[in-house]
């Protein structure tokens, strides 16, 4: 599918695919998607996590088929039916089956809600905003964690934190734009075992946005943050607005910024390329992510080199 449109220039909008469940209505982000399939048959795999249904191979590629009732704790039919949405994130190739496709609408991400604290958990967020078309509610949700949670090694890398050994503490300033609460989390724990101390963590882009602009009006801006940090698919503003915003001023564009998303690929990777990013990382690879921050930084080896 052809994502080349809307996030060709940081418009803050996105494309999503709405999709039924039962009667209820969901997203997801048609930069996620790769194509969509009728249903096939699947092979069942021993000992599997209970929400996968088995592989398949359309074009002799292997697929791990999720399914998104089994996911959402909803009664699961059992149905040979509906539809396949092959995605693409985070490095895999998965299909998550749905009942069926209703269609593709663009909004803006300013017009996503965030779910509040009663539903989004740090540990049960299963949504990442949710949408208000006519007269129904379009539930976006997190399939980064929905994957992570059927397999806990797809999440961000922790056993490469234990690879880097004692680092010295850095004091720079680190501002951080991640809508995750369970991701955020674990960016800092893992941050902080890396040795930054100094680290401010906001919800969205438009948060991290609005205390860059604070900053910048108290005239403190370089003494709180020396890079940014940002995810793409965020409520409100997302990462590639918010790269932007921060290039195209002339007292903030000498601040790196690190988009860290599970989207990234060669398309992406172009996209933040024309919007200025100065790096580009997919988000299992903390330990990339840990090397990029020493590089912007021009933190020194142990040796003394500059990395």
């Amino acid at each position: 599918m052809d994502t080349n449109i809307l996030l060709e220039s940081g418009t803050n909008e996105l494309e999503v695919l709405e999709f039924t469940l039962g009667n209820n209505h969901y997203g997801i982000n048609v930069a996620k998607i790769r194509e969509i399939l009728t249903y096939q048959p699947v092979t069942p795999v021993p000992n599997s996590h209970p929400s996968i249904e088995g592989i398949f191979m359309p074009r002799d590629t292997m697929i791990s088929v999720v399914n998104l009732k089994r996911c959402l704790g909803m009664p699961d039919d059992a149905k040979t039916e509906g539809l396949f949405i092959i995605t693409n994130f985070n490095k895999l190739n998965i299909a998550f089956h749905v009942d069926a496709v209703l269609g593709i609408h663009r909004v803006s991400w300013e017009a996503i809600i965030k779910p509040d604290a009663t539903i989004n958990t740090e540990q049960n967020s299963a949504s990442t905003g949710v949408i208000k078309m006519d007269d129904k509610l379009i539930i976006i949700l997190d399939f980064e964690k929905i994957v992570t949670d059927i397999s806990p090694e797809t999440g961000l890398k922790m056993s490469d934190m234990d690879d880097m050994g004692q680092r010295e503490r850095c004091e720079s300033p680190i501002l951080i734009a991640e809508d995750s609460p369970l991701l955020g989390k674990m960016l800092l724990d893992c941050l902080k075992r890396a040795g930054f101390a100094n680290i401010d963590l906001t919800n969205n882009g438009k948060e991290c946005w609005d205390k860059l602009s604070a900053y910048q009006e108290q005239g403190v801006l370089d003494q709180k943050v020396a890079c940014v940090i940002t995810d793409i698919e965020m409520p409100q503003m997302d990462g590639h607005h918010l790269t932007k915003l921060i290039k195209s001023d002339e007292q903030m564009m000498h601040i790196p910024v690190i988009i860290f998303s599970s989207l990234i690929n060669d398309e992406m990777r172009k996209k933040g390329e024309s919007l200025g990013a100065d790096m580009q990382l997919s988000k299992p690879e903390i330990g990339q992510l840990v090397g990029a921050i020493d590089q912007v930084l021009q933190i020194e080896n142990a040796d003394g080199t500059s990395v």
